[in-house]
């Protein structure tokens, strides 16, 4: 159980790190954490429009696709043109110890070769997040998102990440909250 707590400790730190590309963006902020379970929850959405997937193994796929990330940091893609991340070496000496670690090594490593259609969805789902965050920061007068959101749109690879990014596009982010609005 303490091997179990320090890697509970460990993730928790994730809630701290902030993702470095929001600089570049020049708007916003978010941490590891907080991308990561909404990942997770367009997974679990994902998962109860797709038929023929293991759910499980889709939104587990979510919450741990950037655990590395307390060992690592968030790299952005400036970054990692001059630093190596050992993102392997961090995720195994994570694993190290855990009753689970292997499993989680497995679904890491099912993540980062995107070969299976839950690590598709997952994948998707990771790009997803951001097109979110992107298009709240668009709809509430960033400039800057209008330049990111089509690279990032572009990423999708499934049919449902495609759809749901369309649809994400043609709404506002806060039509939710006036569908029925009333005094």
């Amino acid at each position: 159980m303490k091997r179990i707590a320090d890697f509970l400790f460990e993730t928790n730190m994730l809630k701290e790190l902030t993702r470095t590309g929001y600089a570049f963006l020049g708007a916003g902020r978010e941490t590891v954490a907080e991308h990561s379970f909404m990942t997770a929850m367009i997974c679990f959405a994902i998962s109860r429009i797709e038929s023929g997937i293991d759910t499980e193994k889709l939104i587990t796929m979510a919450l741990i696709h950037d655990i590395p990330e307390a060992r690592t940091g968030d790299m952005n893609y400036v970054q990692k043109k001059y630093v190596t991340v050992l993102e392997i070496k961090a995720s195994e000496d994570m694993a190290d110890g855990l009753p689970f670690g292997k499993e989680m090594l497995s679904l890491l490593k099912e993540f980062n070769d995107a070969e299976t259609r839950e690590a598709m969805l997952a994948r998707d789902a990771d790009q997803l997040s951001f097109i979110i965050e992107l298009k709240k920061y668009h709809d509430t007068g960033e400039k800057s998102p209008a330049k990111w959101l089509p690279f990032i749109i572009e990423r999708l690879k499934t049919d449902t990440g495609k759809k749901l990014a369309q649809s994400i596009m043609d709404s506002k982010w806060d039509d939710w909250w006036f569908s029925d609005y009333s005094e």
